[in-house]
């Protein structure tokens, strides 16, 4: 098995996806560095209405391409608007509310963004159509993600300048557009599938940009809460970390996992609802984990340290109370893994 030590997250992780509850960033901030002592992340909070969303979000951060919201979703402008100026203070806000509760942390920071092909599914030409279904529009949309990336680490970094920052990069539509079924404006049609050499060029292209972004590099870390998550070609792009909904997983994709795993990739399992319901015991939790690597063969002591446990999704939808209990109820899954591997 490859050195698992260059990952920034140590043994017996948890973390969260992304969102979380209400609209206070403070108060998600407070929750989320409070319960996630070794992988805190930056939630985002999309109740706030749109630029809060993760859409609105990344397109808050794409370098010389804006965006704006129609009725039918976020759409490509000429310049930055009231709608671009709203997600970059959101963000902006979201930021400072991290740093006030990272005053002296050292360790694992996990931030997101929506990736690539996400993006081009979700993002609007000026026709309607998504960028999905022009070649050129989904390399300028790359390099300007890949750039906004760079800029956006860089002032993570500052203001938080002892953490080991983590990317994750949000990609539900992956699946869809590697199938040809993300659906045309007029919803009767879809756009053709986009070919697996491009797209892992295009994943593989962010993933440099933010590697190369300082020194000892900025692990990537992609997820997906779809079903038939392309772990090969995740691995091949070079992501350090794949989150799915493990709930999802088949023994079809068995083989894909355990490459991945014996390559080094790290396994984000999303074992906890994200939506409220009653909470089994932590170890009940990963059960399906460590059944999983029985199947596969692996060694049961390179658990903890192969597999970060994960709500199934993000907890936008949760009530705030069963958010909190969610993420404490993570760690404690998390412990029980690296406590009794068997």
């Amino acid at each position: 098995m490859s050195d698992k030590t260059t990952t920034p997250w140590s043994a017996g992780a948890a973390t969260g996806i992304g969102s979380m509850p209400g609209g206070d960033a403070r108060e998600a901030a407070k929750t989320v560095t409070g319960s996630l002592e070794r992988l805190p992340y930056l939630p985002e909070l999309p109740a706030r209405g749109p630029g809060a969303d993760m859409i609105g979000r990344t397109a808050g951060l794409l370098v010389e391409v804006y965006a704006h919201v129609e009725p039918s979703g976020w759409r490509i402008s000429d310049r930055p608007g009231r709608d671009t100026r709203r997600a970059r203070s959101w963000l902006g806000e979201d930021l400072d509310a991290l740093e006030e509760f990272t005053q002296g942390y050292e360790g694992a920071l996990k931030v997101s963004a929506v990736g690539p092909w996400t993006l081009a599914a979700a993002l609007e030409l000026r026709n309607g159509e998504a960028a999905l279904s022009d070649p050129g529009a989904c390399r300028d949309l790359t390099a300007s993600l890949a750039e906004g990336l760079r800029g956006h680490l860089a002032d993570v970094r500052r203001r938080v300048p002892g953490a080991r920052i983590v990317l994750q990069l949000d990609e539900p539509s992956l699946t869809a557009v590697l199938r040809g079924s993300v659906k045309t404006a007029s919803g009767y049609r879809t756009h053709r599938a986009v070919d697996r050499a491009v797209v892992e060029g295009a994943l593989r292209d962010i993933i440099g940009a933010a590697g190369g972004a300082q020194d000892d590099g900025t692990p990537v870390v992609v997820h997906s809460c779809a079903p038939d998550v392309p772990f090969a070609l995740l691995r091949r792009a070079g992501a350090a970390g794949i989150a799915c909904d493990f709930s999802l997983l088949t023994e079809r994709d068995d083989e894909a996992i355990g490459e991945a795993v014996e390559s080094g990739t790290t396994l984000f399992a999303g074992v906890v609802p994200g939506t409220d319901g009653p909470l089994s015991d932590p170890a009940g939790s990963v059960m399906g984990v460590r059944s999983l690597w029985r199947r596969l063969g692996l060694n049961p002591g390179t658990l903890s340290e192969s597999v970060v446990i994960t709500p199934a999704c993000g907890l936008a939808g949760a009530s705030p109370d069963y958010a909190r209990k969610v993420l404490a109820h993570c760690v404690r899954a998390a412990g029980s893994l690296a406590d009794n591997p068997e």
